[in-house]
């Protein structure tokens, strides 16, 4: 026989629907054999045998004898209740490895499900298997994984974007160099040495330690630098020992900074004087409008990755330089989306 001639007809392999079970029961009351209900059907009869056997039950008769009958309001409940518990099969499947791997980078590493998936692309890594972050986030609320769940979880977005108030004058601050002054190129991030700076202050009555945070916009460059506490000349000394520190490299590294109104900034004449030639500005202050973070948007999610290591409400004071080192090393080594999933260190090198 060839593969033409043969006597196989291609089955839709479509359900039994409902109809269709009322349809059986009435026809084996009739007494009408398998083989032609699954004629008068068109279904194979194999199909039609399996389900009278999930719908049949045990009933008494008029006799007051138990006997096994077909029921096709018990075959449709069946039915039902299989097709709810039915679903995609994990993706993630036998995959131990890949698991393994994420589990280790959002738990130990503090990664985030959208940095894990975007550096396993954008480094390539080699898995048997690929997932999307929605579908690693559906497989964290479905507590798939065997030691990570949604508390190991940084933050969960809610999808809602943060509305936007007006910009305002700072009253307190008339003689800074206002952020609408600030050159175009700063803006589209498109030249390194463009920098935001803020405070990321320890709880209440934990010291008065600080970390003046530094943001470069273009490569999210990350400076974390420990300072006695959150006045003018702790900020300034704090900068003055960075200038020394780097010598001819500062003043190309850091062509403007854009910071906030806190009175710890105000002093814009002195951050901006160059401890070598006082009469030389090391780099251009810029001041951003009240109530508006999101013009040093940057230096704000910055704030929020340091917040992973340091809680609200956390001792400043005890952190030593090794661990802020850490943190900084960690920061300026995170894949980021924005980036295409590389780091900081890739674009400065």
């Amino acid at each position: 026989m060839s593969q033409e001639d043969h006597t196989t007809k291609s089955l839709s392999f479509k359900h039994i629907t409902e109809r269709e079970r009322y349809t059986i029961e009435l026809l084996l009351k009739k007494k009408v054999s398998v083989i032609e209900i699954s004629v008068l059907l068109g279904k194979h009869r194999r199909t039609v045998e399996r389900e009278i056997i999930r719908g049949t039950v045990r009933m008494l008769n008029t006799h007051y004898e138990y006997v096994n009958v077909y029921c096709a309001d018990a075959g449709q409940r069946v039915y039902l209740s299989n097709s709810s518990n039915k679903g995609p099969s994990l993706k993630i499947g036998h995959d131990h490895k890949l698991a393994e791997h994420i589990e280790k980078k959002i738990i130990k590493d503090s990664y985030s499900p959208d940095a894990v998936i975007g550096e396993i692309r954008a480094k390539e890594l080699n898995f048997d298997t690929s997932i999307c972050t929605k579908t690693l986030y559906n497989y964290i609320d479905k507590n798939v994984f065997a030691n990570l769940t949604n508390k190991d979880l940084p933050v969960k977005r809610n999808g809602k974007k943060r509305g936007y108030s007006p910009t305002r004058v700072a009253y307190n601050n008339l003689k800074g160099t206002s952020i609408e002054l600030r050159p175009p190129e700063v803006e589209t991030r498109e030249e390194y040495g463009h920098w935001e700076m803020d405070l990321v202050l320890g709880g209440v009555g934990k010291g008065k330690n600080a970390l003046l945070v530094l943001t470069e916009r273009k490569s999210r460059q990350q400076i974390i630098l420990k300072i006695h506490d959150k006045s003018q000349r702790s900020v300034q000394q704090a900068i003055d020992k960075l200038d020394r520190k780097m010598g001819p490299r500062f003043k190309k590294t850091f062509k403007t900074i854009t910071v906030d109104n806190g009175s710890e900034f105000l002093d814009s004449e002195r951050l901006e004087c160059s401890i070598k030639n006082p009469t030389q500005k090391r780099f251009k202050l810029y001041y951003a409008h009240p109530y508006c973070a999101w013009e040093r948007g940057s230096n704000e999610n910055a704030n929020k990755l340091i917040r992973r290591f340091i809680p609200k409400g956390a001792s400043i004071t005890k952190l030593k330089t090794k661990d802020i080192q850490r943190i900084e090393n960690w920061m300026n080594n995170y894949p980021r989306k924005i980036l295409g999933y590389r780091c900081a260190n890739d674009l400065v090198a």
